[in-house]
């Protein structure tokens, strides 16, 4: 559910604020704003990065890797459960 609500957010409200919005990632970015941060990355992911291990990947990898990873997980989150649902009508 989390990643259809992901993929929701990333293509459909994307449209209009660009591809990859997520609302509560933008409210974080403005409360950081608010707070006096100036935060020298435009992805949450590339951000998280940076703040947790100390290492300045280029955005585009990190976006990259962020988008190859969020379609295996939710490929996978398919397969399972289609495969849970046929064994359940067996």
């Amino acid at each position: 559910m989390s990643l259809s609500l992901t993929a929701l957010s990333w293509f459909v409200l994307g449209i209009w604020y660009g591809i990859g919005y997520c609302p509560f990632t933008d409210w974080h970015w403005k409360v950081r704003q608010l707070l006096g941060y100036n935060d020298e990355s435009s992805s949450y992911i590339h951000f998280l990065i940076i703040k947790i291990f100390g290492v300045n990947l280029p955005e585009n990898w990190v976006d990259t890797a962020t988008v190859i990873m969020f379609f295996m997980a939710f490929f996978i989150s398919i397969h399972l459960a289609t495969k849970k649902r046929i064994s359940k009508i067996k």
